[in-house]
C-alpha cells in the first residue's frame, strides 16, 4: 500500500512563485530604477552644499518640486486609465531622465527652481500606472505579496543606491544625475517591450476624480496616507540636511547609515511578510505607523552615525510591518476601470507631503531638532489613530 505526500513548496517558491511574467518585468524595471535613484535622497545636501542655498531656501525649492508632483499624480491617474498604463509609465520615465540632467546642469536659482518643478511633474508619473498594472496583472489573493515584492525591490535598490550615492556625492554630484537618468531610461524601455497594455478599454470612463472623491472610505484612507507620507518624506527632505548641517555627518556617513534601512528590509521582510499578511490590514498598518512615529521622534537625540543607525532601525521596523498593505487596500477599493485614478489619489497624498514636508520641516529645524522630530512623531501617532478609526469601514469592504 502506498500513500501520496504533498510536497510543501520551498520558501523561495512560496515568496516568488505563481506571479505572471509581465509582473517580473515591472519588478525588474523597478529594481533598476531604484538602483539609480541617487539624486532625491541627497537633494537637500546638493542644494545647500553644491549650490550654496540656505536651509530655508532649499526647503522652498524642494517645495516647488512637490507642487509639480501634486499636479502629476492627478494627471497621471487619468492618463493611466485613458491612454494606458504602459504608455504613461514609459513616457514618464523618459521625461524624468531629461529633467534629471537639466537639474544637474542648472546653476542659477531660476534654473534650479524651473528644473525642480519640471522634475516634480514627471518623476512620479509612473506610480499610478505601476500600481494599476499590478492590480490588473495579479489576482486579489496574490496582490499583497506582489506589492510587497515591489516594496522589497525598491529597498534592495535603495540600499545599494544610497551607499553608492553617498560615495559618488563626494566625487561630484553630477554623477548622481547621470546614473539616475540612465536608470529611468532602462525602466521605460523594459516596460515598453515586456509589459502588455492592461487597461480595460471596454470599461474606460471619462471625467476626472469626482467618482473617486465620492468614495468616503478611499478619501479617509488617503488622509491617513498623507500623515504617513509627511513622516516618511523627511528622509528625503530634512533628515539629510539635519544630519549633515546640524549633527555634522559627512554625506558618506549619512549614506552608509541610511543604507541600513534597505538592508533590514531586504533581509527581514521576506521572513515576516507571510505572517503579517494574515493579520488584519488596518490594525497591522496602524501598528507600523506607530513604530515609525517612535523612530522619527527619537531622531531628536541623534548625535552620531551610530545613533542615527539606531533610529533608522526602529522606523524601518515600522516600514516592514506596513509593506504591501497600502497598495493592496487601494487595489481592492478601486473598480478595474478606475484603478489609475484611485492610485493617483493615493499618490496625491505623497505628492502633497512632498510640498508640506520641507515647508514644515525647514522652519522647525531652524527652531531646533527636537521641534522638528517631536512634531513629526506626533503626526505619525495621529495617522495611526486615524487608521484605527477607519478600520471597521475597511473591514466591511
Amino acid at each position: 500500500m502506498s500513500s501520496a505526500t504533498v510536497e510543501k513548496p520551498s520558501f523561495l517558491r512560496s515568496q516568488i512563485g505563481g506571479l505572471p511574467r509581465p509582473f517580473w518585468a515591472l519588478w525588474g524595471g523597478t529594481l533598476v530604477n531604484r538602483l539609480g535613484t541617487m539624486v532625491m535622497p541627497f537633494t537637500g545636501v546638493y542644494l545647500t552644499q553644491s549650490r550654496g542655498l540656505s536651509v530655508t531656501a532649499a526647503g522652498l525649492v524642494m517645495g516647488v518640486f512637490g507642487v509639480g508632483s501634486l499636479l502629476s499624480q492627478l494627471v497621471a491617474g487619468v492618463l493611466a486609465d485613458r491612454i494606458g498604463r504602459r504608455a504613461t509609465l514609459s513616457g514618464g520615465m523618459l521625461a524624468t531622465a531629461a529633467c534629471m540632467l537639466a537639474l544637474g546642469y542648472s546653476s542659477s536659482l531660476p534654473a534650479i527652481v524651473a528644473s525642480m518643478f519640471a522634475l516634480g511633474l514627471v518623476i512620479d508619473v509612473y506610480r499610478p500606472a505601476s500600481n494599476a498594472l499590478v492590480a490588473d496583472l495579479v489576482s486579489a489573493e496574490e496582490r499583497p505579496r506582489a506589492y510587497g515584492l515591489l516594496f522589497w525591490a525598491i529597498n534592495l535598490g535603495y540600499s545599494v543606491g544610497m551607499t553608492a550615492g553617498g560615495w559618488l556625492a563626494g566625487q561630484g554630484f553630477l554623477w548622481l544625475f547621470w546614473i539616475d537618468a540612465l536608470s529611468a531610461v532602462v525602466f521605460a524601455v523594459l516596460v515598453w517591450r515586456a509589459v502588455p497594455e492592461t487597461t480595460p478599454a471596454a470599461q474606460q470612463v471619462t471625467g476626472g476624480f469626482g467618482v473617486v472623491l465620492r468614495d468616503r472610505v478611499m478619501v479617509g484612507f488617503t488622509l491617513v496616507a498623507l500623515g504617513n507620507a509627511l513622516v516618511y518624506s523627511q528622509t528625503m527632505t530634512m533628515l539629510p540636511v539635519a544630519m549633515t548641517d546640524v549633527v555634522k555627518l559627512t554625506p558618506q556617513e549619512f549614506g552608509v547609515a541610511m543604507a541600513l534601512n534597505g538592508i533590514l528590509i531586504v533581509v527581514v521582510q521576506p521572513l515576516v511578510s507571510g505572517w503579517l499578511g494574515r493579520r488584519d490590514p488596518a490594525r497591522t498598518l496602524a501598528l507600523g505607523l506607530a513604530v515609525m512615529a517612535a523612530g522619527f521622534a527619537l531622531t531628536a537625540y541623534v548625535t552620531s552615525m551610530l545613533g542615527l543607525a539606531v533610529t533608522i532601525a526602529i522606523w524601518t521596523a515600522g516600514e516592514i510591518v506596513t509593506a504591501g498593505i497600502p497598495g493592496a487596500i487601494v487595489a481592492t477599493l478601486a473598480p478595474a476601470e478606475l484603478r489609475g485614478r484611485y492610485s493617483g489619489l493615493f499618490g496625491f497624498a505623497w505628492s502633497l507631503a512632498a510640498v508640506l514636508a520641507p515647508l514644515l520641516g525647514g522652519p522647525l529645524l531652524e527652531l531646533g531638532p527636537r521641534a522638528l522630530w517631536f512634531t513629526i512623531g506626533g503626526v505619525g501617532v495621529l495617522s495611526a489613530a486615524g487608521l484605527l478609526l477607519l478600520g471597521p469601514a475597511i473591514r466591511r469592504r
